[in-house]
């Protein structure tokens, strides 16, 4: 009992962690037709933002939160600068943004090394050590923290996306970006609220993975691997097949580091991964948009 507790528990954890990258990869590509894999730099950056926030502001939990969603979100912005708004118009702008992205992600992780070393940083106890017990089981504060913040983050974009003006353009823009840009909506100013929005999320994903792992230049590339699994596994342009692929491969994850040791964990993850997209190749959800090729 105690092991399938702990497995439920760490399977959840990992699909809220993971689950926001894969909800950021989504909406980007499902509205702007761009597969972002900027995210591993925008993951590191939102970090560090955090950390330098704990270090010289306060080491209040709100603080190093704000601090690690608005860092990802500015990350975002200057992905959409540097990207999507020079190439979105170009020939084979999925092949060359996708490229573009991955580029800013290896060279601005290589900067933040530059500019913060090799050693990993940590970040405070964010939730601190107090533990609830329901029904015989311990739920420790951490891992109720990540999946309340998590649930609590995409609850406000969803209402946001449902109930703005910005958000009903991006909707649109992701049910039809062709019609979207007859009818007025400029997919340059969208552009912005969803790299913002997107890498907001990443941001807060850094934050509370920052309470398991450390900071380190380089580690944002897991989860942009694990974000990009996950969409592609859930159907790109799904967030509900996003939110049940997070929670397949958490499972799968959370299973395979009790049971085989966490260095078979990649391996079980792509082989499910495999398995899913052989059996449905339009992933979970099967809504895989067409190649957006222009």
């Amino acid at each position: 009992m105690d092991d399938l507790v702990f497995i439920l528990s760490n399977a959840v954890v990992v699909a809220c962690i993971y689950g926001l990258v894969a909800i950021a990869v989504s909406i980007t590509w499902s509205s702007l037709g761009l597969l972002n894999l900027g995210y591993g730099f925008i993951f590191s950056f939102a970090g560090y933002g955090a950390y330098l926030a704990a270090k010289m502001i306060s080491a209040h939990p709100l603080v190093i939160a704000s601090a690690g969603i608005l860092t990802g979100a500015l990350g975002g912005i200057i992905i959409c600068l540097l990207v999507f708004i020079p190439l979105h118009d170009k020939p084979n702008f999925t092949i060359r943004g996708m490229t573009a992205t991955l580029a800013i992600s290896l060279m601005g992780s290589q900067g933040l090394l530059w500019w913060f070393g090799p050693l990993s940083k940590s970040l405070p106890d964010l939730f601190g050590v107090w533990q609830v017990s329901l029904f015989g089981i311990v739920f420790t504060s951490d891992k109720l923290g990540i999946v309340g913040c998590s649930i609590l983050m995409l609850t406000f974009v969803l209402l946001w996306m449902k109930g703005s003006r910005r958000g009903l353009e991006i909707r649109a823009m992701m049910m039809n970006p062709h019609a979207a840009s007859i009818v007025g909506i400029g997919i340059r100013s969208t552009g912005f609220y969803v790299m913002a929005i997107t890498g907001a999320m990443a941001g807060l994903a850094s934050v509370l993975l920052s309470q398991t792992y450390y900071i380190a230049p380089f580690s944002g590339l897991t989860p942009l691997i694990k974000g990009v699994s996950i969409a592609l596994c859930g159907g790109l342009g799904s967030v509900q097949g996003a939110v049940i692929a997070a929670i397949i491969l958490g499972l799968v994850e959370a299973m395979t580091s009790r049971l085989l040791g966490g260095q078979y964990v990649l391996i079980t993850q792509f082989l499910t991964i495999i398995t899913i997209l052989l059996i449905r190749p339009r992933g979970v959800a099967g809504i895989l948009d067409r190649a957006r090729e222009q």
